[in-house]
C-alpha cells in the first residue's frame, strides 16, 4: 500500500523510516498512548530482561503480582482479579470462558463491534467479512444494534440468566461510534435486571484513551469482567489483561490450570505494565488526553467545514479516539494516502471502511498538534481540488 516505506525507529509521537523521513504517529491502532519507547517503560523492561525475562511458572513471581496490583489499583472498584495475556483477543477469550464457566452459554454482542479474530472473539465480532471463511463459529451468539437498549431488552427477556453481554463504551473499529448518553449505564441495569453476565471491552478505550481512565467509569458501571490491552503495552511489550470481580473470577481461582498460557504474566511484560501505569498516572496523561482531544475535535471540524464540506460526512470522537468519516471508502483511502504523503500516520477502520481514525499519543506537543491539523487541511484541500 505504501511502496517501500520501512519503519526503522520510533520515539514519542514520531516514527523514522529507513530513508530518514520523519512521520507523526497518529495511528498505531491505539497502542502508543504513552508514545513509543517511553524512557521509563524501556528502562523497566531492560532491567527486567537482564534479571529475569521469563519465569519457570513454578515459583512465586513478584513481578506479575506487582503488575496486577498496579492495574487493579486504577481499575473500577471491585475488579481486583487479573489474568494477563498477550493480546486483546486473548483477553476476550478469557472473558468468554469465565462467562461459560458460570453457565452463560448465550453470547450477545453489538453489531459492527470488534473484539478480535481468534475463534471465540471472532464469534462476537459482528462482521461477516471476517467470520464467513471460518464458520462454524461459537453457537448461540446474537448481535443487537449498538446504542439500542430496547433491542437488548428484547433479547434478554427470553431469559438473561444464561446470557453474557459484551459491549464497548465506544465502538472503535465501527468508525468511532459514540453511544447516546446513559447507554452503558442502561446496558448494565438490564444485565442486573435479567441476571446477565456483563463484559465491557476496553481494549481500545481503556487506560485514558477516552479522556477518562475507563469508559465504563464515566457512567458508574462496574462490569463482571473488563478487558484491556493496547495502551497497557506502553508501546514496548505486547500485553493485555482480563479483570474481574472476585465472584466472576472464582472458576479460575478454584482451578488455576483451567485457563493457562505459557507467556501469561511474563516478567518482562509485567515490568512494562507497572511502568506504563506509573507513566499514565504521574504524567497526567488521562487529563492530557481529554484536553488535547477536545482541542483537536473542535479544530478538525472547523477545518473540514472550511476546506471540504462535501468530502467529510462527520467527525466524532472522545478524548484521543477520533473518527473522520469520508463520503465513501475510496475517499477514505485517498485521505489516508494524502496524510502519509504529508508525514502523518493514521488508520482505517476495519468495520467501517469510509472512516479514518486518529489515535495519537497523549504526549502530543502543541507543535505536533499543529502539524496534524496542517496535514489534515492540506489533504482535504488537495482532495477537494481534484474534484473540481
Amino acid at each position: 500500500m505504501f511502496g517501500n516505506i520501512v519503519e526503522e525507529s520510533a520515539r514519542g509521537a514520531e516514527i523514522t523510516s529507513t530513508d530518514g523521513t520523519n512521520y507523526l504517529n497518529c495511528g498505531g491502532y491505539g497502542v502508543f498512548f504513552v508514545g513509543a519507547g517511553h524512557p521509563r517503560v524501556v528502562a523497566a523492561v531492560r532491567r527486567q530482561a537482564e534479571r529475569l525475562a521469563l519465569s519457570t511458572r513454578l515459583f512465586l513471581d513478584p513481578v506479575s503480582g506487582l503488575a496486577a496490583s498496579a492495574l487493579a489499583g486504577v481499575a473500577p472498584a471491585g475488579l481486583d482479579r487479573v489474568h494477563f495475556s498477550g493480546s486483546g483477543t486473548e483477553a476476550v477469550e478469557a472473558a468468554v470462558k469465565l462467562a461459560r464457566a458460570h453457565g452463560r452459554r448465550r453470547l450477545i454482542s453489538m453489531r459492527d463491534g470488534y473484539h478480535g479474530k481468534t475463534l471465540g472473539a471472532l464469534s462476537l465480532t459482528a462482521k461477516a467479512l471476517y467470520q464467513d471463511p471460518f464458520r462454524p463459529l461459537l453457537p448461540d451468539v446474537q448481535h443487537v444494534p449498538f446504542g439500542d437498549t430496547d433491542a437488548l431488552a428484547a433479547v434478554l427477556s427470553d431469559g438473561g440468566a444464561d446470557a453474557c453481554v459484551v459491549v464497548e463504551p465506544v465502538q472503535s473499529e465501527a468508525g468511532v461510534i459514540v453511544p447516546p448518553p446513559g447507554y452503558l449505564g442502561a446496558v448494565a441495569a438490564l444485565c442486573r435486571e435479567h441476571r446477565a453476565f456483563l463484559v465491557v471491552d476496553e481494549v481500545m478505550t481503556g487506560l485514558g484513551r477516552l479522556g477518562s481512565w475507563w469508559g465504563c467509569v464515566a457512567e458508574g458501571v462496574r462490569p463482571d469482567v473488563l478487558v484491556t490491552g493496547k495502551a497497557l503495552s506502553g508501546g514496548v511489550m505486547p500485553v493485555a489483561a482480563t479483570l474481574a470481580t472476585q465472584e466472576a473470577f472464582e472458576p479460575f481461582d478454584s482451578d488455576p490450570f483451567l485457563h493457562t498460557s505459557t507467556y501469561s504474566g511474563a516478567p518482562i511484560a509485567m515490568a512494562a505494565v507497572s511502568a506504563t501505569i506509573g507513566v499514565i498516572r504521574d504524567e497526567g496523561l488521562v487529563e492530557r488526553a481529554a484536553a488535547i482531544g477536545a482541542r483537536l475535535l473542535a479544530a478538525l471540524r472547523a477545518v473540514a467545514a472550511d476546506r471540504a464540506p462535501g468530502l467529510v460526512r462527520e467527525i466524532r470522537g472522545a478524548g484521543l479516539l477520533i473518527g473522520i468519516e469520508l463520503v465513501d471508502a475510496g475517499a477514505a483511502g485517498e485521505f489516508l494516502l494524502e496524510m502519509v504523503d504529508r508525514g502523518v500516520v493514521v488508520n482505517h477502520s476495519l468495520n467501517a471502511h469510509p472512516v479514518v481514525r486518529l489515535t495519537p499519543p497523549a504526549v502530543l506537543s502543541p507543535a505536533q498538534e499543529a502539524r496534524l491539523l496542517e496535514a489534515v487541511e492540506g489533504a482535504l484541500t488537495a482532495m477537494a481540488k481534484s474534484l473540481t
